[in-house]
């Protein structure tokens, strides 16, 4: 029994460390981030007022499309939204939302949102219905934005 002693505990050890492994990648996972806005926005028909947000992928490994916002404590889900991939050439330390050019006298509509250090990001097509300005990208987004990560 003593010869065994030392290898069992390097599998429990080994185990119960592999345990913590995807808690630790969770936020880069689901690509949890708050942000918080200082006026209105429109997220494919949801207006957001201004406050803070939580933003994320809806779990599992097959849908990577479908970004949820909830509240800033999380208790209530806001929207489910589905998104299509958006690309850009180099990749950002913070977190990076654009958004369409409003119509006079309406809020942004959100266009793209990046996760730090990814080039691939989600982009949020506008209703032909409550299209009212021209479909071009053209503000950046000066929301105050911290991933869960970093806090």
């Amino acid at each position: 029994m003593k010869h065994y002693f030392p290898t069992i505990a390097a599998l429990a050890l080994t185990l119960t460390s592999s345990v913590f492994v995807p808690a630790l990648k969770a936020d880069e996972w689901d690509k949890r981030t708050i942000v918080k806005i200082d006026q209105s926005i429109d997220v494919q028909g949801t207006m957001l007022p201004p406050g803070s947000y939580v933003i994320k992928l809806l779990g599992g490994s097959s849908d990577r499309s479908t970004v949820q916002i909830f509240s800033a404590d999380e208790n209530r889900l806001i929207a489910t939204r589905l998104a299509v991939p958006a690309w850009k050439l180099a990749p950002t330390d913070n977190s990076e939302f654009r958004f369409y050019e409003a119509a006079e006298g309406r809020p942004p509509a959100l266009h793209t949102w990046f996760y730090p250090g990814d080039n691939s990001g989600f982009e949020f097509i506008r209703s032909r219905r409550r299209e009212v300005a021209a479909q071009t990208p053209l503000r950046h987004a000066n929301a105050t934005t911290s991933n869960a990560g970093s806090e």
